[in-house]
């Protein structure tokens, strides 16, 4: 059974920063891709950042483009998502999810298996 389990949420300050961890288990995820999403109250979820489990392509979107670093680390089966320069509209829920569709990248619909969310609080 796939298990994505996101932790390293938290209370930040505006221009702070916090590492978010995702970690995989219960399959071999090789030509699976790893993505970030959030949610913020009211809004609909949109994608941040993705990761080839195989290699090294990252895409990011624009709006953490510079501020965001995603990475994984296979040996430990866990994706990070290190966030500087926070912002008070980062505030969001964070799930991480998995894709073996690696052609789409930003449609959240792909994604078949997902974290059950970590909460990113940045004040102002």
């Amino acid at each position: 059974q796939v298990q994505l389990v996101e932790s390293g949420g938290g209370l930040v300050q505006a221009g702070g920063s916090l590492r978010l961890s995702c970690a995989a288990s219960g399959r071999t995820f090789t030509n699976y891709a790893i993505a970030w999403f959030r949610q913020a109250p009211g809004k609909e979820r949109e994608f941040v950042a993705r990761i080839m489990w195989s290699g090294d392509s990252t895409y990011y979107s624009n709006s953490v483009k510079g501020r965001f670093t995603i990475s994984r680390d296979r040996a430990k089966n866990t994706v990070y998502l290190q966030m500087n320069s926070l912002k008070p509209e980062d505030t969001a829920v964070y799930s991480c999810a998995a894709t073996n569709n690696i052609r789409v990248v930003t449609a959240s619909s792909v994604y078949g298996y997902w974290g059950q969310g970590t909460q990113v609080t940045v004040s102002s």
